[in-house]
C-alpha cells in the first residue's frame, strides 16, 4: 500500500519540477532574444524618424557632424578706412585666424581712403570676431552664406579609403611579383591610383580648411563715400539731389582738367593742318589777274 501511494507522489513531484524549469527556461530565452535584439531595461527605444521617445537623454545629435563652410561679406564705413582695418587684423590674429589678402587706398586729392581684408577666421569664433569687427565703424551691410558640404566630405573620404586599400594591395603584390612583367603592370597601377589619391587628399585638405575657418570678405570705406538709402521724403530727396549733383559737377570738373592739355593740343595741330591746307589751295588755284583799261581814243582826250 505504502509502495502504491509512493509512485504518484514522485510523479507528481515530477511533473512540478518540469513545469519550474520550464519557466525558468522560458524567461531566460527571452532575456536572450531582449539582448540579442538590443532591447533591455537600460536602452531607451527610438522612434522611426531617429530621435528619441518619451524625451531619452543621449539621443545622438545630427547636426553636430554636419561639414558647413561658411563665407561672408561685411561693408562698414569708419573715419579711419586703413587704421580700422589694422584693428580688424589685430582681432583676428587674437582669434587665431588669419589675412589671405589686403589692399588700402591712402586718401588722395580726388579719392577718399579705402580698405579691404579677407579674413579667415576660426569657425567657432566667427560670431565673436564679426561683432567686434562691427563696432570698428558704422555697419553699411552684413551678409553670411553657409554651404553644407557634409556629403561632398564623406564621399572624399570614403575614395581615399578605397583607394588607400588598393595601394596597399599593390604594395603587397609588388613584393610578391615573381616576374618583371607583374612588376611592371603593377607599378603602372601603383602610379596611377597612387597620383589620385593625392589629388583627393588635396582635395580633403582644402575642404577641411573651408570648413574650420570661416572666410570674411571686409570693406572699410570713408564717410561718405557709400551711398545712404532711398530718400524717403521732400527733404532727404532734395539732400540726395543736391548731392549727387555736386558729386557730378566734382567729377565733370575733374575730367575736364584731365582733357584739358589734350584739347589744346588738338586745337594747336588742328590749326597747323588748317593752315596747310590753306597754303596749298591756294598755289593750286593763283587768284584771277585784274585786266589793264582799254586805251582812250585821242578824239575823246582832245574834247
Amino acid at each position: 500500500m505504502k509502495r502504491a501511494l509512493t509512485i504518484p507522489a514522485l510523479a507528481l513531484a515530477a511533473l512540478l519540477l518540469a513545469g519550474c524549469s520550464a519557466g525558468m527556461g522560458g524567461g531566460a530565452s527571452s532575456d536572450s532574444s531582449a539582448v540579442l535584439h538590443g532591447a533591455g531595461p537600460e536602452m531607451a527605444p527610438f522612434s522611426v524618424s531617429g530621435g528619441a521617445a518619451d524625451g531619452a537623454v543621449g539621443a545622438p545629435s545630427a547636426v553636430a557632424d554636419r561639414s558647413v563652410i561658411t563665407t561672408g561679406n561685411v561693408s562698414i564705413t569708419a573715419a579711419d578706412p586703413i587704421g580700422a582695418a589694422d584693428g580688424a587684423i589685430k582681432l583676428v590674429a587674437g582669434a587665431g585666424g588669419r589675412v589671405d589678402s589686403r589692399s588700402e587706398q591712402p586718401a588722395t586729392e580726388t579719392q577718399r581712403a579705402s580698405a579691404s581684408l579677407t579674413i579667415r577666421v576660426p569657425a567657432d569664433q566667427l560670431d565673436v570676431v564679426l561683432d567686434k569687427i562691427k563696432q570698428l565703424g558704422t555697419v553699411n551691410s552684413v551678409s553670411l552664406n553657409a554651404s553644407d558640404v557634409t556629403q561632398q566630405k564623406q564621399d572624399v573620404e570614403a575614395r581615399i579609403t578605397a583607394l588607400q586599400t588598393s595601394v596597399d594591395r599593390l604594395l603587397e603584390l609588388m613584393s610578391k611579383s615573381a616576374t618583371t612583367a607583374d612588376l611592371i603592370a603593377i607599378e603602372s597601377a601603383l602610379s596611377s591610383r597612387q597620383a589620385e589619391l593625392d589629388s583627393l587628399t588635396t582635395q580633403l585638405d582644402y575642404l577641411d580648411d573651408q570648413i574650420d575657418y570661416s572666410t570674411l570678405y571686409v570693406d572699410f570705406a570713408s564717410e561718405g563715400t557709400v551711398n545712404p538709402g532711398n530718400p524717403d521724403n521732400f527733404w532727404s530727396g532734395l539732400l540726395a539731389g543736391w548731392n549727387s549733383l555736386v558729386a557730378f559737377l566734382g567729377g565733370f570738373v575733374v575730367v575736364l582738367g584731365v582733357a584739358l592739355p589734350w584739347l589744346v593740343l588738338l586745337t594747336v595741330i588742328g590749326a597747323v593742318v588748317w593752315a596747310i591746307v590753306a597754303s596749298v589751295r591756294r598755289r593750286r588755284h593763283p587768284a584771277p589777274s585784274t585786266p589793264a583799261p582799254a586805251p582812250v581814243p585821242e578824239e575823246d582826250v582832245q574834247q
